[in-house]
């Protein structure tokens, strides 16, 4: 447990990328299975104590601390588990529990032993022992490393592309023996013959507006607003893949129900309209977003959020791979594989005219009249290939709008940060009164920060728990890529990924944004 403390300490405190990927790459190379396997799979969020509650881990503090000292103490620190792990008075000489045996101890504990298995532990840990001890029962680790930033340190660690740890993933389980096994020379490399596994998506590089391009060698389709998907189905087992790898299965039984075949589709995930059923466009993406993270999907949603699939591409027919193939040759393949799978939620992701220049930038100007996020444009002779290939794939989006917000509440943001206001939630002008439209973290330099989390401070009006409210007077111009009416917010309106775009210092709250304003842009 040590050794993965002291590796969580020093990825919250190291904002470089390729820095983290070192500490992660030495951690894999020297720790002993099985706990580099487990410490893996709490990196990528295949961890899960479901008798193991945030709830439990506040008890366990407040009984041995002064309530109020505790509040104060969580309203400071902004995190529950790096409060108590601080405010943890050790009873005892308790011996340091191992990652493992905390793992495989907590996987089979009921309800009632949680309490006292963990405050054991945290007798026997110090400070930051115990700040991951709690990390890792709660799953919040949030350290700045993402579930592929973990596999790509892996692949770095044993010499090994990041695709074929990606290409065997979901056929392996934690602690992963079968995994570090073949990558430390030690045995095979596990079989995923004839199952659906997940293969590395091809991406595209952003295209800022240019006429080098000849329309001639490109193919262009819409940049459909939903999320990307990869459709596996092989040997009677169908998955459906998010575009980092995860399977999503669960949360979308309808599409796997339409995949009734045998291959590899790349597409985008989209929910029909209801509430338009004449309409041929999908709904907005809020409503996709009601299907999300889902682990069971009640009838009630099924028929409210019906899920399908636009496909772009095919990357293997049957067990033919086909990825080698040029594009054009991958089009007449899907048109075919679509045209004779025919099932009405599985579409075929339409090409576009465009024989100039003129056209294309015709058609990005029409996207956002339409619901579309932007354009697609894809070499005709390019192979499928893993990642970003210069020169092959572009995606031109539709340009995003903006607003200028007053801030309204502050709250700590976590890791590095978590002692400075960093996350914010700001609106706009109700007749004479703010509603809230969106929340987003500041992202500029640390200077900014500190002169922002200075001001929070001095302008603090109430608290609520870890949360600020402060004088309306600071007027933030927003970026976000779209707007939907929304039921869950005061204000009838939720962003889609808003970030602050500069601080308006000079600009009086009074002439911020109305809703109306906001509203002509739904």
């Amino acid at each position: 447990m040590k050794a993965f403390a002291a590796l969580l300490d020093r990825l919250v405190y190291t904002p470089s990328r390729n820095a983290k990927l070192r500490l992660l790459a030495d951690y894999f190379r020297r720790t002993p299975d099985p706990d580099r396997g487990w410490a893996l799979a709490a990196l990528t969020g295949s961890l899960d104590f479901p008798n193991a509650k945030a709830g439990a881990i506040r008890e366990l503090a407040r009984e041995q601390t002064d309530e109020v000292l505790f509040a104060l103490s969580y309203d400071y620190v902004g995190d529950l588990a790096e409060t108590t792990a601080l405010l943890w008075q050790t009873q005892g000489d308790a011996e340091a529990p191992g990652l493992a045996d905390v793992v495989e101890t907590l996987r089979q504990a009921g309800r009632t032993e949680v309490r006292g298995l963990v405050s054991g532990w945290l007798d026997g840990l110090d400070a930051t022992g115990r700040w991951a001890l709690l990390k890792l029962i709660t799953g919040g680790l949030r350290i700045g490393v993402s579930a592929r930033l973990a596999r790509v340190a892996l692949g770095q660690a044993f010499d090994t592309a990041v695709e074929e740890i990606e290409e065997i993933w979901h056929a392996v389980d934690p602690p992963y023996g079968a995994l570090f096994a073949w990558l430390a020379g030690d045995g095979d490399k596990p079989d995923v013959a004839g199952r659906p596994t997940f293969r590395p998506f091809m991406l595209a590089h952003p295209l800022e507006e240019r006429t080098d391009l000849d329309p001639a060698d490109w193919l262009v389709e819409w940049k459909w607003d939903g999320i990307r998907v990869q459709l596996a189905a092989r040997g009677g087992e169908r998955r459906l893949y998010s575009r980092t790898g995860d399977d999503i299965s669960a949360a979308f039984p309808d599409v796997l129900a339409a995949m009734d075949f045998d291959g590899v589709l790349d597409g985008e995930l989209l929910v029909r309209d209801t509430a338009d059923p004449a309409s041929a466009d999908p709904a907005a993406f809020n409503a996709l977003q009601q299907r999300l993270n889902r682990k069971t999907v009640s009838k009630k949603m099924l028929a409210g959020h019906p899920a399908y699939v636009v496909a772009y591409d095919i990357l293997f027919d049957g067990a033919a791979d086909l990825r080698g193939l040029p594009l054009e040759q991958r089009r007449r393949r899907l048109e075919a594989f679509v045209a004779g799978h025919g099932h009405p939620d599985i579409e075929l992701s339409a090409l576009l005219d465009a024989p100039d220049w003129e056209s294309v930038a015709a058609l990005q100007a029409e996207a956002r009249r339409l619901g579309r996020e932007g354009l697609m444009l894809k070499r005709r002779d390019s192979r499928y290939e893993p990642g970003r290939k210069t020169g092959l794939w572009f995606k031109w989006k539709r340009d995003p709008l903006t607003a200028d917000a007053v801030l309204m509440y502050a709250q700590r943001g976590h890791g590095k940060r978590s002692s400075f206001y960093s996350d914010y939630t700001f609106g706009v002008w109700r007749g004479g009164e703010l509603v809230p439209v969106g929340k987003a973290y500041f992202g500029f330099t640390d200077a900014e920060l500190a002169q922002l989390d200075k001001w929070v401070r001095n302008h603090t009006v109430n608290r609520f728990g870890p949360v600020r409210e402060v004088e309306k007077r600071l007027v933030f111009e927003v970026a976000f890529d779209s707007i939907h009416a929304s039921s869950r917010h005061k204000s009838g309106l939720a962003m889609r990924f808003p970030r602050i775009g500069r601080i308006r210092w000079d600009k009086p709250a009074e002439e911020a944004d109305r809703i109306e304003a906001l509203e002509a842009m739904l």
